[in-house]
């Protein structure tokens, strides 16, 4: 396992915990908002180190940021970048704990 780094925090953002992100934790998977400039090298890398758990694969997704109106005017939403790591059969991560 790799020694943790701190870039390792600014590549994992937080773990999104959703109703969808807990229908895949059944499936050995996670969901977490990683930074738009991450790859997935780095985000296995990240969670590895982090975690210490072994990843097996990392698929990511970029959000595109939704127009919304706020007190008349028109505004749009960041867009966020999202990883589903799988982890190893056998390996689980508590992520209610943090950090």
């Amino acid at each position: 396992m790799a020694d943790i780094k701190p870039h390792h925090y600014d590549v994992i953002r937080r773990p999104l915990i959703t109703e969808k992100s807990t229908l895949v934790a059944e499936h050995n998977k996670i969901v977490f908002e990683v930074a738009p400039t991450a790859d997935k090298a780095a985000i296995k890398e990240a969670v590895e180190a982090l975690f210490k758990v072994k990843v097996t694969k990392v698929n990511t997704l970029t959000q595109k940021g939704k127009v919304k109106r706020f007190r008349g005017f028109l505004g749009r939403r960041s867009d966020v970048k999202k990883a589903i790591v799988t982890l190893a059969e056998g390996q689980s991560v508590d992520i209610s704990t943090g950090l």
